[in-house]
């Protein structure tokens, strides 16, 4: 299942970019499912970052790897995270983090994600959850980058 969401803010990509700390990561976490992070090294291919899901016995754990980062010719920055240990019932999460320069100043951070539960009927039932978890973030994003001005 494909899913995108994109949210414009006032910061240009470079400074959007080095603003991707584990600080930021901490501040969009949502507040269910509750979650413990057990390590954050960063955005850069290589890094991993391992979360603690849930509480008591449905503790479960997920761990990310960072497969790729860089800038594109058009002046986005990108970095990819790919699920090497998930939560039931995913199997599969790929996630593209687009730092796009917007026309008129700002950027784009749009989330373009990949996820699969190896059941279709319940990766379409996921996705209201997968939604609500990445709205979440819009007025973090805003908070953290600016919010753009209309006018």
């Amino acid at each position: 299942m494909y899913f995108t969401m994109s949210t414009h803010v006032a910061a240009p990509p470079a400074q959007v970019w080095a603003g991707f700390t584990r600080e930021l990561f901490l501040d969009l976490a949502p507040p269910f499912p509750p979650f413990r992070l057990l390590r954050f090294d960063g955005c850069r291919r290589g890094d991993e970052v391992h979360l603690e899901l849930g509480a008591g016995p449905l503790r479960q754990l997920w761990t990310s790897l960072i497969t790729g980062h860089g800038v594109e010719t058009d002046g986005t920055y990108y970095f990819v995270d790919e699920g090497q240990q998930l939560p039931k019932p995913l199997r599969f999460w790929r996630h593209r983090h687009l730092l796009r320069p917007a026309p008129g100043g700002g950027t784009y951070i749009t989330e373009d994600l990949e996820y699969r539960t190896g059941l279709g009927l319940l990766d379409t039932l996921m996705r209201p959850l997968i939604w609500a978890q990445f709205a979440w973030r819009r007025p973090i994003y805003r908070r953290w980058f600016g919010r753009v001005s209309r006018g």
